[in-house]
């Protein structure tokens, strides 16, 4: 189930928030010319944003997060080419 797109928090935006069970999804959406060249994008600055930013949605939404937290990168390529890097990095990476 899709919990919210685009969710804005104090720390920054959180494209993409999704919940299947105990699992909660923080996806973050890279486009690029080429599917290959947007994977490598989220740098550790970014990582760290997300991270604050999911920390402030777990403050402002406590019911959305179960006992499992995973971040997962979508990439999209200008031709079209769709890619889903799962458990893409882990809090404290």
């Amino acid at each position: 189930m899709i919990l919210a797109r685009r969710r804005r928090t104090e720390a920054g935006e959180i494209d993409l928030v999704a919940r299947r069970a105990e699992l909660t999804v923080i996806v973050e959406v890279k486009a690029r010319g080429r599917a290959a060249d947007a994977a490598g994008t989220v740098s550790a600055r970014q990582r760290a944003r997300l991270l604050a930013a999911t920390e402030a949605l777990m403050a402002e939404e406590p019911g959305w997060f179960g006992a499992e937290l995973r971040f997962d990168v979508m990439v999209l390529g200008r031709d079209g080419t769709l890619r889903r890097i799962t458990d893409a990095f882990r809090a404290g990476e």
